[in-house]
C-alpha cells in the first residue's frame, strides 16, 4: 500500500508491519486478516498437495544426492509453503525466476520433475525450455536471477504484454550487488516485478542478524519506494494471499513489490554441508513445531475440507513422482559431447569450431 506524501507530490509506501501477515497460525488455528482473505478451501487442497508432492520429491533428490547421482542437491525442507504458494499465485502468463534451492517451485510450476534436476545434476545449465514453462533457468550466483526479471518484464510491458514476474531469493541474496541494482531498476521503472525474499535465517553459515540493521528484510522496500510486505512464509495460506495481491498490484502499474517471507531450511544448505557447527539442534526444533505442511492439514481437517483420501491421494502422487525421478536418472544419460559446442553462439567462431574438431578426433581415436 502506498500513501500521499504531505507535499501531495510522491507516493509514499507505508511500512511493512513487524509482525508477519499470518492467516492460519502454527496450530492449524484460521486467523484471517482484514486485508487479506484467507484463500477459499479449493486453494488450500491445491496449496497442500503441492507441498506434500514437492516434499516428497525434495526427499528423493536429497537421497539421489548422497547415492551420487546429483552432484548437488539444496533442500527445500521447510520452506515448501513459499515456493508453492509462490509458484500457485502466478497466472499462466506470467515468469518465475527460481534460484538453485527453489526446484519445488519449478516442480509445481509445471516442469519435468527429471528435468528440474538437469542442473544440479551438471549436464546442462537448464535442462527444460524457458519459454513453454515461463521459467528461468535457476541461477546458483546469489542474486543474478533479479536483474533479468527487471529486464524482461520492462520489456514485456514495452511491448504491451500483461506479464508479471516473481523472484525468489533468500536472505543471503539481499546483500549482493545485483539485488540492490535489481530493486532500484524496478521501482525507477515501475516494473511489473515482485520479489520474494525467502528468509531462512541463515545465508549457509551467516545469520541474518550480522547482514542487516534493518527491522525486517521487508523495510528494505521504503529505500527503493517500493511497497513492502512481511509475512509468515511458513502459512501457505498466507504467502498466497500476499503474492497474488502483489503480483496484482504489480500488473496494475503499481509498481514492483518486496516481500519478506520468514521461514527456515530445515535441512542442511546442501548436503555437503555440516549445519550442527554453526546452528543448534533448539533453533531447529522450534521451526520443526511450525511445519508448513501439519498446519495447513491440521485447518483443512478441522474445517471438514480435507480427510485420510484426499491426503492418501496426495501421498500418492508424491511417491509417483519420486518412483519416475529414479528411474530415469538411473537411465544412462547418452550425452553428445557436440552439446558442448552448442547454444553458445549464433554461429561458431573459428575457434570454437577448431575445439570441436580436436575433441571429436580425439574421441575417434579413443
Amino acid at each position: 500500500m502506498k500513501r500521499t506524501h504531505s507535499s501531495g507530490t510522491a507516493a509514499v509506501p507505508d511500512l511493512p508491519s513487524l509482525e508477519p501477515i499470518r492467516l492460519v497460525d502454527r496450530h492449524g488455528r484460521r486467523l484471517g486478516d482484514p486485508a487479506f482473505p484467507t484463500p477459499d478451501h479449493d486453494t488450500l487442497l491445491a496449496l497442500l498437495r503441492g507441498m506434500v508432492v514437492g516434499r516428497r520429491f525434495d526427499r528423493q533428490a536429497g537421497a539421489l544426492a548422497r547415492q551420487g547421482s546429483l552432484a548437488v542437491y539444496p533442500s527445500s525442507h521447510g520452506q515448501e509453503a513459499c515456493q508453492v504458494a509462490g509458484a500457485l499465485a502466478l497466472a499462466d502468463q506470467d515468469w518465475l525466476f527460481p534460484t538453485y534451492r527453489d526446484s519445488v517451485a519449478l516442480l509445481t510450476r509445471g516442469v519435468d520433475p527429471a528435468e528440474v534436476l538437469t542442473l544440479l545434476r551438471g549436464d546442462w545449465h537448464s535442462g527444460y525450455d524457458p519459454r513453454r514453462h515461463r521459467c528461468a533457468p535457476q541461477c546458483t550466483p546469489l542474486a543474478s536471477n533479479a536483474p533479468h526479471a527487471v529486464g524482461l518484464t520492462y520489456a514485456a510491458r514495452r511491448q504491451g504484454e500483461d506479464t508479471a514476474a516473481l523472484v525468489l531469493m533468500g536472505d543471503g541474496a539481499t546483500s549482493e550487488g545485483d539485488a540492490h541494482e535489481a530493486y532500484n531498476f524496478a521501482a525507477v521503472w515501475n516494473a511489473p516485478v515482485v520479489f520474494l525474499i525467502q528468509n531462512n535465517r541463515w545465508a549457509i553459515s551467516v545469520p541474518v542478524e550480522k547482514q542487516t540493521r534493518a527491522p525486517t528484510l521487508a523495510h528494505k522496500a521504503i529505500g527503493y519506494g517500493m511497497t513492502g510486505y512481511h509475512v509468515d512464509g511458513n502459512d501457505a495460506a498466507a504467502v498466497y494471499a500476499v503474492v497474488s495481491r502483489a503480483l496484482a498490484e504489480a500488473r496494475s502499474g503499481s509498481g514492483p513489490v518486496l516481500i519478506e517471507a520468514q521461514t527456515y531450511r530445515l535441512d542442511p544448505h546442501t548436503n555437503a554441508d555440516a549445519p550442527q557447527r554453526y546452528r543448534d539442534e533448539a533453533e531447529v526444533a522450534y521451526w520443526r513445531d511450525r511445519d508448513p505442511l501439519s498446519r495447513l492439514e491440521t485447518l483443512l481437517r478441522a474445517e471438514g475440507a480435507a480427510g485420510d483420501a484426499d491426503l492418501e491421494r496426495f501421498a500418492a502422487e508424491g511417491e509417483r513422482v519420486a518412483a519416475d525421478v529414479r528411474r530415469r536418472l538411473a537411465e544412462d544419460d547418452h550425452l553428445d559431447p557436440d552439446d558442448l559446442f552448442a547454444h553458445v553462439y549464433a554461429g561458431i567462431p573459428p575457434a570454437l569450431a577448431r575445439q570441436r574438431a580436436d575433441l571429436r578426433d580425439e574421441l575417434r581415436e579413443g
